[in-house]
């Protein structure tokens, strides 16, 4: 089974992966992962990524694309795999096309946008050990300080409400007409949009079941 995720960011696609790799026994390839590994083990193509990434600018499709490709060949992905942080825009759905990949199942995790302000700007990390709070859902004993280490808690820059803000335009502006990608491909009925915003239990129950029927 070769599955897709969609989702704003602070959906939940990163939890709700890990759920469905564990109980389907498949792979999750990250394209993010795979550019790091690439850098790290200095191959042609993390050369090239890293050049893009030390510009400030975003590796280009073409050289994500060649890492999947390769990625895509290994024995593990023999039983299907989910893709991770891609397709993140239409092009990208279009090179999946000329590779042959036959997606079976595309997953929208759909959650308001103010819901994920509200996730994201709410979380804090301790600036130590890396522990994670949410000032709402999971909020420290003491306000400020790290329950574990004592350490500061601090809001990651990605966290910040206009960063988040930001974050989401982008995502409706390139990711979001992906979902109408699909549609016109005829792929309505592998389409299952998911309420986001029932808690990570219920989430998974629906996105499991989804998958299964």
């Amino acid at each position: 089974m070769k599955i897709i995720l969609l989702g704003a960011p602070g959906a939940g696609k990163g939890t709700q992966a890990e759920k469905i790799r564990e109980h389907f026994k498949i792979i999750q390839i990250s394209t993010g992962n795979l550019i790091r590994e690439a850098m790290k083990n200095d191959t042609e193509a993390g050369r090239k990524a890293r050049s893009y990434m030390e510009s400030g600018e975003l590796v280009p499709d073409n050289i994500v694309i060649n890492m999947l490709k390769d990625r895509i060949k290994d024995d593990d992905c023999k039983n299907g795999y989910i893709l991770d942080g891609f397709p993140r825009t239409v092009p990208q759905a279009e090179a999946l096309d000329d590779m042959g990949i036959k997606i079976d199942k595309v997953i929208d995790i759909r959650v308001d946008d103010q819901t994920i302000t509200e996730r994201l700007s709410g979380r804090r990390i301790c600036s130590l050990c890396g522990s994670s709070y949410h000032m709402q859902y999971n909020p420290p004993k003491q306000e400020g300080k790290c329950d574990k280490c004592g350490g500061n808690l601090i809001i990651r820059e990605d966290d910040h409400p206009d960063t988040v803000k930001e974050r989401l335009q982008i995502y409706h502006k390139r990711t979001e007409p992906l979902i109408h990608f699909y549609e016109k491909r005829g792929l309505l009925k592998v389409i299952h949009a998911v309420d986001g915003t029932d808690g990570i239990a219920k989430t998974t129950e629906l996105v499991l079941k989804s998958l299964e029927d």
